[in-house]
């Protein structure tokens, strides 16, 4: 099947993925009269009273946008809001698939962080969270950073911490079978951008100790002048041996290698220059960094690619609903690092240790019982660590 094309005639036929549904009763008066008014001004005055209320009389505790303003959508890079519209209804199509949760598409016709993030708070009383999704690096630290620090509902960049959650839990799965441990690993990450930068930082949390980025000019080394906002930030945490060149020199003797970065980049003798039992998640889409073929033919142990046409797939799907899932249900104030720790782990724990294998790292995006599994260790982690506003430890 030729993907586009028929993705395109069905969206021409479906002419949206989402809906609203009535979830109430308005047949008769007595129906209109407890829906709206006048029986609807008692839950307005309740929740005037106590704004928290909004949460149990509304359909606020199960409602996520998905924002984008349209600069870095998919790999087509900055199309326009408008353009970014059948990524966003496609996601909110999945939250509800795969959590249950009401999701709309919100994107905003302006690329200035300010502009973003005021339009965000100013919308924030109508939702349980905030999905960021497709906004261009280095803005979306800004917009997340600070949406973050100022809202009490949690805000989650999906294309930086969902890709380093899934990235985590393939790793962790992966490191079993290659019988190597976390904390003496070197990982070579390609790719600066949103997701990289979020890859590298996570896995520093989850015990990596050596770590090593490249974007298109080379290795990220700390005290380059070239280097803008986020890579200098970066850089402090990364290549602490300071290694120069180019991502041939940034590979050699890596035990891990994850590409967020363009088609074709990798080579045969890349490859073969890692590490015995190496691991490569060449994640660039459509066209991975090097095709699985071709990687395993060169001596990787392990690969994972973002496509569905090959074992492995290491999806974002198997992130965001789950954990939104988990943060509404215990109405947590924000996701933190011990809440995404506990997405990965649920993600790498869901795969049965005698079903573990070379083409099966990760649990099929499909699978409802996946994101179950996440969303109750996210719940355990956010009342754990505090920051459920329903329930303590």
């Amino acid at each position: 099947m030729n993907y586009r094309e028929e993705s395109l005639k069905k969206h021409a036929e479906w002419r949206g993925k989402i809906e609203t549904v009535c979830r109430v009763p308005v047949s008769c008066r007595e129906d209109l009269s407890l829906a709206y008014t006048p029986g609807v001004a008692e839950p307005c005055m309740a929740i005037h009273a106590d704004v928290e209320k909004s949460f149990d009389l509304t359909r606020r505790w199960n409602t996520v946008p998905v924002i984008t303003d349209g600069t870095a959508v998919l790999g087509l890079g900055d199309i326009g809001p408008e353009a970014g519209m059948p990524v966003m209804e496609g996601k909110c199509a999945l939250f509800k698939a795969f959590g249950g949760i009401d999701a709309y598409p919100l994107c905003i016709k302006s690329k200035d962080p300010d502009e973003i993030i005021n339009t965000i708070k100013l919308l924030s009383g109508s939702f349980g969270g905030i999905n960021l999704e497709d906004i261009s690096a280095p803005r979306c630290f800004e917009i997340e950073t600070r949406l973050k620090e100022e809202l009490d509902i949690p805000v989650f960049h999906d294309d930086q911490h969902g890709t380093a959650i899934v990235v985590a839990a393939a790793l962790t799965n992966a490191l079993k079978l290659a019988k190597k441990h976390i904390g003496g690993i070197k990982v070579v990450i390609n790719g600066a951008g949103a997701a990289g930068i979020a890859i590298a930082k996570f896995l520093l949390e989850m015990g990596v100790k050596d770590i090593v980025m490249c974007d298109k000019f080379g290795i990220i080394v700390e005290g380059d002048p070239a280097l803008n906002s986020a890579h200098r930030q970066i850089s402090l945490l990364t290549n602490r041996q300071k290694i120069a060149g180019g991502l041939a020199d940034a590979m050699k003797g890596a035990d891990v290698f994850i590409g967020v970065s363009a088609p074709g980049v990798v080579t045969q003798d890349m490859v073969r220059s890692m590490a015995e039992r190496s691991i490569l998640f060449t994640m660039a889409n459509p066209v991975p960094e090097i095709s699985p073929e071709l990687a395993r033919e060169a001596g990787a142990f392990i690969v994972g690619t973002g496509s569905s046409q090959y074992p492995n797939q290491i999806n974002n799907v198997l992130v965001f609903p789950g954990l939104f899932r988990g943060a509404l249900d215990v109405r947590a104030r924000t996701v933190n690092t011990q809440m995404m720790i506990a997405a990965a782990k649920g993600i790498a724990e869901y795969v049965p240790a005698d079903k573990l294998s070379r083409d099966y790292i990760l649990p099929f995006a499909y699978d409802k019982g996946a994101h179950e599994c996440v969303a109750k260790s996210v719940a355990r982690a956010a009342i754990d660590s505090g920051v459920s506003k329903l329930y303590s430890k």
